[in-house]
């Protein structure tokens, strides 16, 4: 597909209700917007396969659902830093933060350097956006060792002070996410979770509550990575 049969079959998609009910029900706020869900981009997303150039492009358009998917077509290995500095500047909420993370950032080169650069920043889905890729990669690196892992929970405990609602619940996901990579860093996410609890601040008791839930549940699964250690016979 041309960038300008994308555009045109994204306009055939308009609904502005679905603007205000997603802002509504989900509290994704956006400038631009045409109202498409989800699972209408991802087809489209499948019509135009990997094409990183047509991406830019459509990010470059500046409407809230081209930049999603871009998002979605963009190739990991064609990221820059420039690109991502300029990308992250422009998240307007969860929903676009969380999907050029998980699909895109947490799957480059640059994912752990933006985790540790970003994770001190005040812009709120900047900071978001670095706890998002932590998230990610523990699916995203099927390969790496505990070691990676561990320096992010005092990242994790630094951030769990701050209030703002999208910071915190990324906050929390890394933490669960990090918890059930494997049977070992599990116990150990357990532990940070009950040093995060004794920390007198509201955000960093729901962090805590939170993952203790999810990660002391009976059954909860891991994923056993890597698998090269923690495969089962």
């Amino acid at each position: 597909m041309t960038y300008q049969e994308v555009i045109e079959e994204l306009y055939a998609l308009e609904n502005q209700e679905k603007v205000l009910f997603k802002a509504h029900k989900f509290g994704i706020v956006s400038n631009n917007s045409l109202g498409i869900y989800h699972k209408d981009l991802k087809e489209i997303a499948k019509k135009i396969s990997k094409n990183s150039p047509l991406a830019i492009e459509l990010f470059d358009s500046g409407i809230y659902e081209a930049r999603i998917l871009c998002s979605k077509i963009f190739h990991p290995k064609h990221l820059t830093e420039n690109l991502m500095e300029k990308w992250v500047k422009n998240f307007e909420n969860w929903e676009i933060c969380d999907s050029f993370c998980m699909a895109v950032f947490a799957k480059s080169d640059f994912a752990l350097t933006k985790i540790l650069e970003w994770s001190d920043k005040e812009e709120e889905f900047k900071k978001r956006a670095a706890f998002a890729i932590m998230a990610a990669y523990c699916r995203a690196d099927k390969t790496a060792e505990n070691a990676l892992f561990h320096q992010f929970f005092p990242i994790i405990v630094k951030a769990s002070t701050d209030q703002r609602l999208y910071v915190k619940k990324a906050v929390n996901w890394a933490l669960r996410n990090i918890g059930k990579r494997n049977k070992d860093l599990r116990n150990e996410a357990i532990k940070v979770a009950n040093d995060i609890l004794k920390i007198d601040n509201k955000a960093a008791i729901w962090i805590a509550k939170n993952a203790l839930k999810e990660l002391q549940k009976e059954g909860v699964r891991t994923s056993d990575y890597p698998r090269k250690i923690y495969r089962k016979a």
